[in-house]
């Protein structure tokens, strides 16, 4: 099995569309969303059209469960919340309900998809170094664990220390336990505006990240033109 993970989309709909051609290429028999399907980015809509199209299957993220009113979101910033009453308020109650029916985490054959971290996912805490990583790796039952949330690829790996990789290539060792972040497709943080996904080969046992270049000033004319804060659009130009 080969598959394609994906993680905070971010309503951004021209990122998703080219990482979508991209997948399209690669042979991949199954497409995982890590979630934050929505929130920030201006067609939400056309987003969770495309993943019910490919069959994705997804988990849920913050914002997405923000959107549905599942959780509070005083805590976001203040753009961040203004994007999630404006997403609420596009979307009909079909797509809010299956926002509030997402899981939380998804088991696979081989590996476990959630947004943030495995211990507590229901609090959407970060996992940003070795520390936050050991609390996950601890609870693992699964030899590997996909997770999206800082909008930034990097890979935990269990030893006698926890130690961490940003390669683009990653092979799993069969004794190993490991935590892949994929990155972002719509709003990526590593200072590299193009999308990014992985791609995991379930029989070679490799992790592979991509990225995909899109049309951002695509993106940014329709954040001004639906009334988002411009500043969701300004910042994926330098991917931060």
């Amino acid at each position: 099995m080969r598959y394609a993970v994906c993680s905070d989309i971010h309503g951004n709909h021209d990122a998703l569309d080219a990482v979508l051609r991209s997948i399209r290429m690669q042979s991949i028999d199954q497409v995982v969303c890590l979630g934050d399907v929505v929130g920030y980015g201006p067609q939400p809509l056309e987003c969770l059209r495309s993943l019910r199209r490919v069959g994705a299957l997804t988990v849920a993220g913050n914002h997405d469960f923000a959107v549905a009113q599942k959780i509070d979101y005083q805590s976001f910033n203040v753009y961040a919340r203004a994007a999630t009453d404006w997403t609420r308020d596009v979307l009909g109650s079909e797509w809010l309900d299956h926002l509030a029916a997402l899981p939380l985490v998804r088991e696979f054959d081989g590996f476990t998809a959630v947004h943030a971290t495995l211990h507590s996912p229901e609090l959407f805490d970060y996992v940003q170094s070795c520390y936050d990583a050991s609390l996950a790796l601890a609870v693992m039952e699964q030899p590997l664990c996909f997770i999206g949330h800082s909008h930034v690829p990097v890979a935990f790996a269990a030893g006698e220390y926890v130690t961490y990789r940003t390669s683009r290539e990653l092979r799993i060792g069969a004794a190993e336990r490991v935590i892949v972040n994929v990155g972002s497709v719509g709003q990526p943080r590593d200072q590299d505006p193009r999308a990014s996904y992985a791609i995991y080969d379930a029989d070679a046992r490799t992790v592979t990240l991509e990225r995909v270049a899109y049309d951002i000033e695509s993106t940014i004319r329709k954040i001004s033109a639906v009334g988002l804060p411009p500043a969701l659009g300004e910042r994926l130009r330098f991917g931060r």
